[in-house]
């Protein structure tokens, strides 16, 4: 597993275009999984926090209930309008509950405004990033996992 700041380090040609995707809209969609394994989707707000992406959720949600239980998640950033300009991004890994008080402290000091009441916060530990682009009439998926060279592929 990685931080986001592995992953801008390791890959610094991707780790950009990806960070473009995720702030050019507030909403991407998490998915975790329930007791039962199968998947649940929820819409989240993401931020890049120091060396890390994280995520809060309200206190109790059913997502952050879900990631105490199993760690794994995979974020899908908002794709834009139907052009896919800028790409599609994906990223999955492990996420990890913050519950360190100095950790939590410093995590809010960063944010755009507090969180409005009492929550979880998540540090994601990424497994693989994947960003999906349309050039000249051909899709191109770009890949990175922690430790490997970047993958990029095309298909017709």
């Amino acid at each position: 597993m990685a931080t986001w700041q592995d992953f801008e380090y390791e890959a610094p040609d991707l780790a950009p275009a990806v960070r473009a995707r995720f702030e050019a809209n507030k909403h991407h969609v998490l998915a975790t999984l329930r007791k039962d394994g199968s998947p649940r989707v929820s819409g989240i707000e993401v931020d890049f926090t120091g060396a890390d992406l994280t995520f809060g959720s309200m206190y109790g949600a059913m997502k952050a209930l879900d990631l105490r239980r199993d760690a794994r998640f995979a974020l899908h950033a908002h794709p834009g309008d139907e052009t896919l300009a800028g790409g599609d991004s994906k990223i999955s890994g492990r996420a990890v509950e913050i519950t360190d008080e100095v950790e939590i402290a410093a995590w809010v000091a960063e944010l755009p405004e507090p969180p409005p009441g009492p929550f979880h916060a998540f540090r994601l530990e990424l497994e693989q990033v994947v960003h999906t682009t349309v050039e000249d009439e051909h899709v191109w998926i770009t890949s990175w996992r922690p430790g490997q060279p970047v993958q990029r592929v095309r298909r017709e």
